[in-house]
């Protein structure tokens, strides 16, 4: 439900602004009441939406078969406050929620002499995440109704469904991250000009630097004895109306 409306929202704005950009006419941008352009102003303030696809990296401390990933599509939402350094760099705080799942695969080659049953091969990891990225926009010079850019920049995600604190872990069926993460991200992306607002879809990658994994008391413990780090790694599809 959720794809068809973004689909069938996307569909009717392009057809709405298709006469604005693809016109040899350059769009007067007026998102500012009537005074003109926002360009400019030291000061912009927007909201995105989209989605997300996140998965895990890890690195495992012995050559056993990998654990299988099982990624599901998000959601994001979140405000944007936009810094104009000058007319080609803006520092941008793009403060969102976003929610996504996980469910991790483990091979029975991790349970050898352990008694199991099918429930113990899968955990599910949910994560509901407020993630703060401090970016740098790189614009190219406005083409037309265009802008490409490139961002990249830092982050950090409070996650609101963490059981990092919960004293049961997968012997009892919990299956823990921690709640403060570190990424650094890099994207791409294009500044679409309309007559009333500036459209921007883009596309960014997020790269976990801290390891997330909360271990098992049991030093020994098939789900995580075999794990040296487990990071996260994803992908945003923003639309931006400022």
């Amino acid at each position: 439900m959720k794809k068809a409306f973004f689909l069938i929202s996307f569909l009717l704005l392009f057809q709405t602004s298709n006469a604005q950009l693809f016109t040899k006419e350059k769009v007067t941008y007026d998102a500012n009441q009537g005074r003109g352009s926002t360009d400019n102003n030291l000061l912009r303030w927007g909201y995105f939406l989209g989605f997300s696809s996140y998965d895990f990296n890890f690195d495992y401390n012995q050559d056993l078969r990998d654990i299988y990933v099982k990624k599901s599509v998000g959601f994001n939402v979140g405000l944007i406050g936009n810094l104009r350094v000058n007319n080609f760099i803006d520092l941008r705080l793009e403060p969102g929620l976003l929610i996504t799942t996980r469910e991790l695969y483990y091979s029975t080659e991790y349970f050898q002499g352990v008694q199991y049953n099918n429930n113990d091969l899968i955990r599910e990891v949910k994560s509901t995440y407020i993630h703060i990225p401090l970016l740098v926009k790189f614009s190219t010079k406005r083409i037309n109704n265009f802008k490409p850019f490139v961002v990249g920049g830092f982050s950090t995600s409070l996650n609101l469904s963490s059981n990092e604190n919960n004293p049961d872990d997968n012997s009892n069926g919990q299956f823990r991250t921690t709640k403060n993460s570190l990424f650094y991200e890099l994207g791409f992306g294009i500044d679409l000009y309309l007559h009333n607002f500036k459209f921007t879809p883009s596309v960014r990658g997020v790269f976990g630097i801290n390891d997330e994994l909360v271990r098992d008391k049991d030093p020994n413990s098939p789900w995580t004895s075999n794990i040296n780090s487990m990071k996260t790694r994803g992908m945003f599809i923003n639309f931006t109306f400022q």
